[in-house]
């Protein structure tokens, strides 16, 4: 592959993938947001500075796993499945970001909720 082909691969990945994970994101902010209404004045003693920070580093977290798209981006665009990948790659999406919204959901429930 030559620098020209992997920048149209990058370029092309990124154009598909960029503007899901602004939905991806809003999907998970929803997911925390929901948890917040529902639960307030409950949870409100781990509204906290430290909690903010904490939630900013798996927000990175997230992103960075959101990330793992283009390897498999990659991988199968070489693989010679190119026609296929595109038109199933929206089930890649669909999966991480049910799983993720459900690890969001599970960490909220496991390890912030029981503590207030």
């Amino acid at each position: 592959m030559t620098p020209a082909q992997f920048r149209g691969l990058i370029r092309d990945a990124g154009r598909y993938w960029e503007p899901r994970r602004l939905i991806y994101n809003g999907v998970l902010l929803a997911v925390v947001v929901l948890w917040v209404v529902i639960t307030w004045p409950h949870l409100r003693p781990a509204m906290t500075w430290t909690a903010l920070g904490g939630l900013c580093v798996l927000a990175l977290i997230a992103n960075a796993c959101f990330s793992a798209a283009y390897l498999v981006e990659m991988v199968f665009r070489n693989a010679g499945i190119r026609r296929v990948w595109k038109r199933w790659r929206w089930a890649l999406w669909m999966a991480g970001t049910i799983l993720a919204a459900c690890m969001v959901w599970y960490w909220i429930a496991d390890e912030v909720y029981p503590f207030v």
